[in-house]
């Protein structure tokens, strides 16, 4: 393929992409993400494509492996389009039944649809299914269209379309201002306005620029930035583009850590389409802009996802971060102009320039504008990545999205802002999801991760948990962050352990001012959050554990009792099978009763029991 010298030349072969998409050709999208391939994927893929070849289908039938379809939940996912039909849980051994009753007849196969479990009714389409036609999928949605290895996909679905848009016709100060008039601000947690952002950088002295995408996303639980690399990449390498002519860069830099293969992969395959069609490099499409991205790989360290670690550690310094009295967008990279933005802010700057800031103001609240990719993880029916308008309340997302709470438990919290954020309690429950309104909880916005928790977690143990995390993250260049994170996971790990006391509540409140306005990085500042918000609603909970010497979630091993109550045990005996101590005695179809004096507090006797017998105490 040779360069694409002019945007003449990228839009006559955006129309041959398309004709390639269209027409009477049937498409098989097998979702090939991370999750997918955990699930089997490859071998539904593999199965498919087989299928395909013996029947000589492969000139009107292309199958692809796609990036994440979103309800990682039900992976293995196979859609057939222009039909529409969507198969959840697929096994490889579907495959033959797939390809002759769908995509040869046309017709949906009843027993593979997915059916809703409270309903009981069956879905031929995504569109029907609650998970996800209460989302908007903009960012998403493109990923069951396209494979990502593909640049002609992306060309066919109107890839780099905002491209050619702003550079046949936009001046650098009009693309800012579309997109300080969207109202997108950044998605990688501090929600700061992106095109205020932009242009402070451009404004800043010095000859040369850089732009940043970091995708260094290391909240538990969190992936959406890893899902956007792996199944659509081409849209965040074209919003780099478009933010890099704005800004006056030559030069960018994607930050993605070790652990994410396939997105180093997929993002790499992306950029060497690009520079193969002119996309990147020098001239680009004739318009006399240079720009040209590498790639730096992190080595998992959480707090380079804090805007100076990030830069140090591309420069091949310790990931640490600095002072923020001089601030990145005016001496970043190397002391020069930098702008950082997430993966998902850069994805979403092709859909504003292509579809105009004032569609995309209307999405969303008064100051929150646009979708949010949550990973919705945790106590919930369907876990997977959702793609919400901002505004949406937490019942929306839990209940309706995420099909409610497993095993009908009762909601008890959800944790948002990665270890940094908060819980939100069931009180809270219709909150609207925005910057605003979850700071104003207590919580933050971050990246998007989103822990639902039920009756069975503790929420002392929830706040160690994260206390703990942070502690071994922090790079302990500041004695607040450093000693204060050790001293407050020892005094968690006092109260879990029943060793607890009642002053401890208000020293956990000092070490939390402490911390949070000493800290030298956001990591610190936000580091109380976890136990200050765990405090805030559930107070009773610590209170619960330091007096009574009692955890009322079970789940604190030294504060709980595992006893069999007699009128409902039926002497089945599984309980005394499964038990890895043998502390469980009795006689078959007689009540049986557990050595608490030898108990090692597994919870496994609970767990197995179908009678509802063994009780936490």
């Amino acid at each position: 393929m040779k360069k694409l010298k002019s945007v003449a030349e990228l839009e006559a072969l955006r129309k041959k992409a398309q004709k390639q998409t269209g027409g009477d050709r049937t498409f098989v999208t097998v979702s090939g993400g991370t999750c997918g391939q955990a699930r089997g994927s490859v071998s539904v893929l593999d199965a498919v494509r087989s299928e395909i070849k013996n029947r000589k289908l492969e000139n009107r039938v292309k199958v692809r492996a796609s990036g994440c379809l979103g309800f990682c939940e039900r992976e293995p996912i196979v859609a057939v389009y222009p039909q529409g039909v969507f198969y959840p849980s697929v096994k490889p051994e579907d495959a033959p039944r797939i390809v002759a009753d769908t995509v040869v007849g046309g017709k949906a196969i009843e027993e593979l649809l997915y059916v809703d479990p409270v309903s009981n009714q069956k879905a031929t389409s995504d569109g029907e299914i609650l998970f996800y036609s209460k989302q908007q999928r903009h960012i998403l949605g493109n990923n069951g269209l396209i494979e990502p290895t593909s640049i002609l996909d992306y060309l066919g679905i109107g890839g780099y379309a905002a491209l050619a848009k702003v550079l046949s016709g936009m001046t650098p100060e009009e693309v800012i201002d579309t997109i300080k008039q969207s109202g997108l601000r950044g998605r990688g947690g501090g929600g700061f306005p992106t095109g205020v952002k932009w242009e402070t950088c451009r404004n800043a002295e010095g000859d040369i620029h850089y732009v940043v995408c970091n995708a260094d996303e290391g909240d538990p639980g969190a992936y959406m930035d890893r899902s956007l690399l792996e199944g659509n990449p081409h849209s965040v390498l074209e919003g780099m583009i478009i933010g890099a002519y704005a800004i006056g860069a030559s030069e960018g830099y994607i930050y993605v850590r070790q652990e994410y293969p396939l997105a180093c992969e997929n993002f790499g395959i992306a950029l060497d389409q690009a520079r193969e069609f002119g996309l990147l490099g020098k001239n680009i499409l004739g318009s006399g802009f240079d720009f040209d991205v590498k790639v730096s790989r992190g080595g998992g360290a959480f707090v380079c996802g804090e805007s100076t670690a990030l830069m140090a550690s591309i420069e091949g310094k310790p990931g640490e971060p600095r002072a923020k009295h001089v601030h990145t967008v005016e001496k970043g990279l190397w002391d020069r102009p930098t702008n950082l933005n997430n993966v998902e802010t850069w994805a979403n700057v092709p859909l504003i320039i292509n579809k105009g800031w004032e569609w995309y103001s209307k999405i969303g609240t008064e100051k929150s504008k646009g979708t949010k990719i949550f990973s919705l993880v945790g106590k919930v029916n369907n876990t997977g990545l959702v793609e919400i308008p901002m505004g949406m309340t937490l019942r929306e997302i839990v209940y309706d999205i995420g099909g409610g709470i497993k095993a009908d438990k009762r909601f008890k919290a959800v944790q948002t802002g990665g270890p940094s954020g908060g819980v939100v309690p069931e009180s809270l429950l219709d909150l609207p999801v925005d910057f605003e309104r979850l700071v104003e909880a207590g919580s933050m916005m971050g990246s998007g991760g989103m822990i639902v928790m039920d009756e069975g977690n503790c929420m002392v143990d929830i706040a160690k948990y994260f206390i703990n995390f942070l502690k071994e993250e922090s790079c302990g260049k500041c004695t607040p962050c450093r000693e204060g994170l050790t001293q407050m996971h020892k005094i968690l790990a006092a109260i879990t352990d029943g060793k607890g006391k009642l002053e401890d509540i208000a020293l956990l409140e000092d070490l939390s001012w402490t911390i949070g306005n000493g800290s030298l990085c956001q990591l610190g500042a936000t580091a109380p959050n976890p136990v200050l918000s765990t405090l805030r609603y559930f107070k009773s909970e610590y209170e619960t554990h330091i007096k009574d010497r009692r955890c009322p979630a079970g789940v604190c091993r030294a504060l709980v009792r595992y006893r069999i109550e007699e009128e409902k045990c039926t002497g089945c005996a599984l309980c005394a099978k499964q038990c890895p101590e043998q502390v469980i005695s009795g006689e078959p179809k007689k009540t049986y009763r557990i050595d608490e004096s030898k108990c090692i507090k597994c919870g496994i006797c609970f767990d197995v029991c179908k009678f509802d017998a063994v009780v936490v105490e």
